[in-house]
């Protein structure tokens, strides 16, 4: 158990270019930052921005206006933990690198790693900043990461994919978190080399198609069998893959707290089992803050799905999610272009 109020948020993606981070709304980050000043300490569970994109800066300078706004309600007696995860990994790639197999399951990250790191503490201050990756322990058996690490082992590497067997899986050989994120550099270096000229025409016609699509299946009312499907998805084939990770690992928990795959749970409704292992271990996902319309498209909340999600620790208790937008409707989360 924590010994100090801990609120855990994750995949705020500030800076999204589709416009779907909600914090850029007024209503949204007016809840975020009372929720902040009632507690001792404040977890970024990663993917803070959208620092894998050509131009980072705008993603930045969306990031400064945010934390901003949370470190005016916070004092130097609170705490914030940073944990990055995929999409703002630049914040500490070359330490990562540097560190090479050395690197542990929570190890502590220098505040002065990069210059982003820098400017994202002077804009928490007067809060102490603490950096750890690719996870931290929150207390003892509480285990927090972002959880990007699951992608490994499904099919294709993305949260939302299928079961991807190997025989070291099935061995339970133990890895190192290098071992991760080497194969994640040379994926990267694959994926951004030369391509052919009939593999550059696919990937431009997936580009184009992306945004169209989900029009397209809400225009059908197929939102709720997509909704359906990708809770099948994380149950099935992401919650396992996590659970790999943890063990190939090493990592002995009793709670560990992840983001990622943007579906807040446990939530009314859903299955214990799906949620704790046989071995006693408890997961809990953090949810987003990213309006994910195609899956909450006519629904209202409570919904897993709708942005806004959190795990809240207090000392005594057990760690339990909870939804800071519940009482927001979809025009105070995000306005459709037109």
């Amino acid at each position: 158990r924590a010994a100090v109020r801990t609120l855990v948020i994750s995949d705020l993606h500030l800076g999204n270019r589709g416009g779907r981070d909600v914090l850029r709304r007024a209503d949204p980050l007016e809840r975020l930052t009372e929720a902040v000043a009632q507690v001792d300490r404040l977890v970024l569970l990663g993917d803070l921005a959208e620092l894998v994109r050509r131009n980072p800066e705008s993603s930045m300078a969306a990031t400064e206006r945010v934390l901003r706004a949370l470190a005016a309600r916070m004092d130097s007696s609170q705490e914030i933990i940073v944990v990055p995860g995929n999409h703002d990994r630049p914040l500490i790639r070359g330490w990562a690198r540097a560190r090479g197999r050395a690197l542990g399951v929570a190890d502590t990250v220098p505040p002065d790693a990069t210059p982003a790191l820098i400017r994202i503490a002077s804009w928490l201050a007067p809060a102490p900043v603490r950096i750890h990756y690719p996870g931290v322990w929150l207390a003892d058996g509480l285990y927090a990461t972002h959880g990007h690490y699951l992608d490994r082992h499904l099919t294709p590497h993305a949260p939302i994919g299928l079961p991807r067997r190997s025989r070291s899986d099935r061995a339970g050989i133990r890895v190192t978190a290098w071992d991760y994120e080497h194969r994640r550099i040379r994926a990267r270096q694959r994926r951004d080399g030369p391509r052919s000229p009939m593999s550059r025409a696919a990937h431009m016609a997936t580009r184009a198609l992306n945004p169209a699509l989900p029009r397209l299946l809400m225009r059908a009312g197929l939102s709720p069998v997509t909704a359906a499907a990708v809770d099948l998805q994380m149950r099935h084939a992401a919650l396992p893959a996590l659970r790999t990770v943890l063990r190939r690992l090493g990592i002995e928990a009793e709670t560990v707290i992840f983001g990622h795959v943007h579906r807040l749970g446990p939530v009314a409704g859903d299955r214990p089992g799906d949620w704790r292992a046989e071995g006693g271990l408890q997961v809990l996902n953090t949810g987003s803050w990213i309006y994910e319309r195609l899956l909450i498209d006519r629904t209202r909340p409570p919904h897993p799905y709708w942005p806004g999600g959190a795990i809240r620790i207090d000392e005594g208790h057990a760690p339990r999610t909870l939804n800071l937008l519940e009482d927001l409707d979809h025009p105070q989360l995000w306005t459709p272009d037109r």
